[in-house]
Formats: C-alpha cells, structure tokens, sequence
C-alpha cells in the first residue's frame, strides 16, 4: 500500500477513530488542505466550501455512518437506533458542496446484534468506516474507482438534537421508549419530569411489553440503580405503575 500520500483529516469524537488508524497505515497528516493530497472527512459537522474540497489534487472523502442515501445529516447512529433499524454500515463518499450528497465510494454493511447505545454503536461502525477507507485510498488514488451517484430520490435525513428531543412520550410503546433511550445515551439523555425536576433513564429493557428501568439519575444527584432510588423516592413507584406499560 502506498502511504506517500499527505492527508489532511478533519473530525471529533469517534471520528478520531479514523483518523488514528490513518496515522498507524503510516500516512503523514498534514495541517491544512492546501498541504495536503488528500483531505479526509470523519464525523465533522461543518460543510466545508468548494474551493477548500477542491484544493488536494485527489479531493475530500467523507466517511459517513449510514448506508447513504439513507440517514443524511448529523445523527445517523442515533436515528438508526430510534427507528429499530437491523442493518446499517458505513460509506465513504466523494465529497461536494451539499451534505452527503457526493457519489459513492465504496459502502460496507454491517447487521446490528443485541441493543447497543449510541456510543457502542458509533465505535463499531467508525472502526468499520476506518477499516474501510484504508482499503479506498489506494484505489482511489491509483484511478481504479468509478463514483456512482446517489438516489438522491431516495434520501432520507436526520436532524440535529436538541436538548428537548430526549423528553420521553409515554403515549409511544414501550419498544419505542426503549430505543430512545438507547439513541439518546449519553446526550441529550432520555427524561422525564417528576416534582419539577428533571429524571433521566439511564438504562432500561423490555420484558412481557413493558419498560423496566434499571438505572436512573434525579437532576443533581448521582446515577442510582431503580432499588435505591426508590429508598429514597418512595412515591416514585407510583410513576412506574403508571407508565411502566
């Protein structure tokens, strides 16, 4: 593999992820896009202007947590959560002026077990997405990739959370709850209010239908398992008879 290829990597978070496995593959980083041959784009948030994707000879990639056209924006991961997706994966694009809208690069798809969260989720796929673009780089270089174009009829987005989006609607079934809690960990959290204050549901699951809490935090304590929490909120118990269902 031929790492004669100066990169200029632009992310946050879990897209760090990416960008270490860059640096173990043995590619030099550079600080800026006019430096560079390559800019690489992971988990950033900005849309960035044409003249800056436009500046390395090879362009910019996008390594993107969903199976685009599917799930464009700013919360993939979470959105795939919340709506009980059983497969999603990584794609990497060729990267425009609009929001993951650039022609395809190469995609991998991944089936989701057991329940994740959303940060156990992220570190898979962008671990994925790392292995991924390791693999796209050399080809891409050397001409061997053919950019295919999006549905762009079939795209669908997600939006940007607020910290209002985690208030838990108990009119919606207990799965749905489950998932919002997992999507919503650890922000903007899942919660509701009770005595004025706001409750996060930490940790839950489903059993016979309904939402069992496991884990919890009263605005301005420490997380506490349901057992104790209800040592000390008695009357708190009456609120999961309520809407435990």
């Amino acid at each position: 593999m031929n790492t004669n290829i100066r990169i200029h990597f632009l992310g946050r978070e879990f897209g760090l992820i990416v960008r270490d496995k860059l640096k173990e593959a043995g590619y030099e980083l550079v600080g800026s896009a006019a430096e560079a041959d390559l800019m690489v784009v992971g988990f950033y948030g900005k849309i960035l202007p044409k003249e800056m994707l436009e500046k390395p000879k090879f362009g910019a990639l996008n390594v993107h947590p969903s199976l685009l056209p599917k799930y464009r924006g700013p919360t993939p991961v979470q959105t795939t959560i919340l709506e009980g997706e059983k497969e999603t994966g990584v794609t990497i694009i060729q990267m425009d002026e609009e929001v993951d809208h650039g022609p395809i690069l190469a995609q991998r798809t991944h089936v989701i077990s057991g329940n994740p969260t959303t940060p156990e989720l992220e570190k898979v796929l962008w671990t994925i997405g790392g292995d991924l673009l390791l693999e796209t780089i050399p080809k891409w270089i050397a001409g061997e990739i053919v950019p295919r174009a999006q549905d762009h009829a079939k795209a669908t987005y997600t939006k940007k959370l607020s910290r209002e989006a985690g208030h838990i609607d108990w009119a919606k079934p207990a799965l749905y709850r489950e998932r919002q809690i997992r999507a919503f960990t650890p922000w903007p959290g899942a919660f509701i209010f009770w005595k004025g204050k706001r409750v996060k549901i930490l940790k839950a699951h489903l059993e016979r239908g309904k939402l069992i809490i496991d884990e919890l935090q009263m605005e301005g304590k420490k997380p506490t398992t349901l057992h104790d929490f209800l040592l000390g909120y008695k009357d708190f118990a009456k609120v999961l008879r309520e809407k435990a269902a």
